[in-house]
């Protein structure tokens, strides 16, 4: 017969795999254009208030957000991301300066376990698919099928391919 105490170790081991998984889908009203990209990772545009809020309840511990400075409702995202307890990282992209670094900066999250679930979004998740083309084509994915990956996840201007274009040719 096992002790309580390793009965509350083998319920605990067995919670963390379910605590690092992001929903499969969520409610389109508060988190617009959601797509669960893997296991650990959901990209979207800009959740609404509510959807901030509830993201802890969905066992999100992470929101990446690739909205520039410029847009519109940064500041409050941040305060209610954190008042939440929840890490935000903020990673301004647009077409004209989308880079590696930025790239680099999302991956960095992205490959800490402690961070997942992660919802990585913008204003309407096309930067994410252009985001998510580029890691896509770093780990040797063709190019044709990193941008097919990436829109599966919300990349659609020709201004953004044309960008992930450029930074996933500078990966190679």
């Amino acid at each position: 017969m096992k002790t309580p105490a390793a009965l509350v170790s083998l319920v605990l081991l067995a919670a963390v795999p379910l605590a690092a998984q992001a929903p499969e889908a969520v409610d389109p009203a508060l988190i617009p254009n959601y797509v669960l990209v893997k296991p650990g990772l959901a990209s979207a545009g800009r959740p609404t208030e509510q959807g901030l809020k509830q993201l802890k309840a969905q066992g999100f511990r992470t929101v990446v957000d690739l909205r520039t400075s410029s847009e519109e409702g940064l500041a409050e995202e941040k305060a209610l991301v954190e008042g939440q307890g929840l890490r935000y990282v903020h990673v301004p992209v647009t077409s004209a300066s989308f880079s590696g670094a930025d790239v680099d900066a999302v991956q960095a999250v992205l490959g800490d376990a402690a961070a997942a679930p992660v919802l990585l979004h913008c204003a309407s998740a096309n930067r994410v698919g252009a985001v998510w083309t580029v890691i896509q084509a770093r780990t040797g994915q063709p190019i044709d099928e990193a941008i097919a990956e990436g829109k599966r996840v919300g990349l659609r201007s020709a201004s953004m391919i044309e960008a992930a274009q450029r930074v996933a040719a500078g990966a190679r």
